[in-house]
């Protein structure tokens, strides 16, 4: 049941005292806030290093200057040869973003698509898929909550455009190859944070979100932030609702030599009714027009429940002026319970098929890293070293009940009594067995040398990487045992031909798990079943140029990405690792506050795509699956001359047309949204206050989003959200 009205006020009563009864705040410091962090990667000087918290805030205050850019630590965006975006809480807040997939609508190298039948959020960034399990926290991986991540406990979302296992080391489960995501959580400020928020939207979907910061000290050297957070009720599709329930708790310490942080965190969600994707049968010859955008051809009687437990302890050391030692470690546990149930297309008429499929699926993961940052002068010329280790342990534990198939119609979806479980059963669903362990481990080296002084910095490394895999079928039998090792290189130059101008190129790789022969395919045995292949390495090429004017910066790129396809069965029953992926790019970003009181966040990302390699050539020249030949943003966010406190802002979102399968014979069309908003902020005895409203595919546009996977993810239909903030 929702809550009563008197919570908000019940939550926010309790929050007063217990920071009334902490100790008064100290005097506040000179010094930037702080959260832990490398010394400064650009600058060489006989001087200690400032440690700022994060690369600080561009003009405008929707994105930042920088980014986390894993062994290389924080990077300003014109100092590094690679395509990068980091965007703001104050950007979140303003658009009242309630998911990661909310803040990244705004990059337009990125679009998004749902899993495998549930409700997970897929990241297709440079037209290649990144999943919520490979998303990194301040730079680990493995420790936050699977499928769907709340951005209320967020500080920065950072993205990393192109493959990256140098940067990051491979990720957990081997998706991330078009980029990397790294979330920041909030750190306490300097000035203390006291601020509510209740929102709620057109169907009566109620949140509240509590924000606490203060540092404690002499020196402010003591820092807590804590967040909490809850929405509940009908979301804009017909007969689906959502729970969300976040606690994040930041602890922080800052000393002139030791940083230390620790973050805690808890997240639970549920869906009833959940819409998530269409699969298309092997006869379709066409795909149809998407329904109606609040049509849920979902069934009453699905529902996902994911509960997230996770934490993580980082600390920071200077050795010296230039050198710092840093470790940091995680750990999360993952609880999943799901009555799934994903139509398949038949026919263009609408018609399907579905059945329910009951999943319980738990996972335990730890993660650590290591290293040591430092710099130094040899003659004229700069060094930035970086020496790093990371590792990650996973175990995953699943079973599945899965029913009988019922028919139904994609437009014309009608209620069907939950099916009787227990045709195909995989595992014991009250006690699910182990099925899959990683473990991956690396060592990473690298330096970046600065010329001229540093209008010239060479950057070059090299990360050894070792992925063992185990897996385990649902009777318990070992049916896969992968150890194979690789090593991953990156070199990079950037030019600074003028203050504000930076030249780049990059070539840097990325890693996944190889395939491992299967037993049989198309019911034949296979002749080399079980033979390991080596890790699949993707390759890009990247230049570019970046402009930063001080008040608005602009990057144009262009790229190109070879991808290992995973392989295919050949005529006498061997399987062969053969063919590859190769996604051309042109992307253009444009940021910042050009004119005083108009902030925009734009960008355009043109692609080529080429299948090559295909099982007997079949399908070579062809474009790979869903990725669109064009991803057009254009965002606007504006003070209204003459009225205080009040702004508008307006989003377009254009998506070009994607084939969903190989042979190009089934595609979806182009897309449009746009999305308009409003805020006023003003203060009440002193008190600041904000209103906002914010209204999602005005239109009400309906359109299939996604053809990524080879299955349709629908896009999401009209939604007005209202907010209001009060810093207290």
């Amino acid at each position: 049941m929702l809550r009563t009205p008197f919570a908000p006020l019940r939550l926010t009563l309790i929050a007063a005292a217990l920071i009334g009864a902490m100790s008064a705040p100290a005097a506040l410091a000179e010094s930037p806030v702080n959260t832990p962090l490398t010394l400064d990667p650009t600058a060489v000087s006989a001087e200690a290093p400032q440690h700022t918290a994060l690369p600080a805030v561009y003009s405008g205050g929707q994105v930042a200057r920088g980014a986390e850019l894993g062994v290389l630590g924080n990077q300003d965006i014109m100092d590094v040869p690679f395509t990068m975006a980091s965007y703001t809480s104050q950007l979140i807040e303003d658009q009242q973003a309630e998911s990661l997939g909310d803040v990244l609508l705004n990059d337009a190298s990125v679009r998004q698509s749902f899993g495998y039948g549930n409700a997970s959020q897929i990241f297709v960034i440079r037209g290649l898929p990144l999943t919520t399990d490979d998303v990194s926290y301040n730079g680990l991986f493995g420790v936050l909550p699977r499928q769907m991540i709340s951005s209320d406990s967020l500080e920065r979302v950072e993205v990393f455009k192109g493959p990256n296992a140098f940067i990051n080391g491979v990720t957990p489960t081997g998706s991330g190859v078009g980029g990397g995501i790294n979330l920041q959580p909030k750190r306490a400020e300097d000035t203390p944070t006291r601020r509510f928020t209740t929102d709620i939207s057109n169907n009566g979907r109620i949140g509240e979100h509590l924000d606490l910061g203060q540092r404690f000290g002499a020196e402010n050297q003591f820092g807590v932030r804590m967040n909490l957070a809850q929405r509940e009720g009908d979301t804009a599709i017909d007969n689906e609702n959502q729970r969300t329930k976040l606690f994040a708790l930041g602890l922080d310490y800052r000393g002139d030599r030791l940083r230390v942080s620790t973050d805690f965190g808890y997240q639970k969600q549920r869906i009833n009714g959940n819409r998530n994707t269409v699969y298309l049968g092997s006869a379709l010859t066409d795909i149809p027009h998407a329904p109606d955008a609040d049509h849920n051809y979902s069934q009453k009687w699905t529902s996902t429940d994911l509960e997230d437990t996770f934490g993580m302890a980082r600390a920071e050391y200077d050795l010296s002026d230039h050198w710092t030692a840093y470790a940091a470690a995680g750990a999360k546990h993952t609880r999943e319970v799901g009555n799934y149930s994903t139509p398949t297309l038949v026919n263009s008429a609408g018609a399907t098929t579905a059945s329910n499929m009951f999943v319980a699926h738990d996972e335990n993961n730890r993660s650590a890293m290591a290293g040591l940052r430092g710099m130094f002068q040899t003659g004229p010329v700069s060094h930035q070293v970086n020496l790093g280790g990371s590792g990650i342990w996973t175990q995953q534990r699943s079973a599945y009940d899965l029913s009988g198939t019922f028919s139904n119609n994609l437009y014309d979806t009608v209620d069907v009594p939950k099916p009787a479980p227990g045709k195909y059963v995989g595992g014991d669903i009250n006690d699910p067995g182990i099925v899959g362990k990683t473990i991956n481990r690396s060592v990473a080296i690298s330096d970046t040398l600065g010329f001229v002084d540093d209008r010239v910095l060479l950057t070059y490394g090299l990360r050894k990487q070792t992925l063992k895999v185990d897996g385990w079928n649902y009777q318990g039998n070992r049916s896969a045992a992968y150890d194979e090792s690789i090593t991953t290189p990156v070199y990079g130059i950037v030019l600074k031909p003028w203050e504000n101008v930076s030249v780049y190129a990059n070539r840097i790789e990325g890693l996944a798990q190889g395939p491992t022969a299967p037993a049989s395919a198309g019911g034949m045995p296979v002749t080399n079943a079980g033979e390991v292949f080596a890790p699949a390495r993707s390759k890009q090429v990247e230049a570019g140029i970046k402009y930063d004017k001080g008040t608005f910066g602009a990057s144009l790129g262009v790229y190109r990405i070879e991808k290992p396809s995973d392989g295919y069965t050949n005529a006498d029953g061997t399987y062969v690792r053969q063919g590859t992926q190769r996604n051309r790019g042109v992307e253009l970003n444009l940021y910042g506050e050009p004119i005083d009181g108009l902030r925009l966040l734009a960008g355009a990302t043109l692609m080529d795509t080429e299948l090559k390699g295909t099982k007997n050539g079949a399908n070579d020249g062809n474009r790979a699956i869903g990725v669109p030949k064009f991803q057009y943003n254009l965002g606007a966010d504006w003070d209204v001359p003459g009225l205080q406190g009040v702004a508008l802002n307006a989003r377009m979102l254009r998506t070009g047309g994607q084939y969903a399968n190989e042979a190009n014979t089934l595609s979806i069309p182009a897309w449009n949204r746009f999305d308009l908003g409003a805020r006023y902020s003003f203060d009440v005895e002193q008190r600041a206050v904000t209103l906002r409203a914010n209204l999602e595919n005005v239109a009400n546009t309906r359109y299939w989003a996604s053809a990524n996977g080879g299955y349709l993810s629908q896009g999401e239909p009209r939604l007005l959200k209202v907010s209001a903030t009060v810093d207290f």
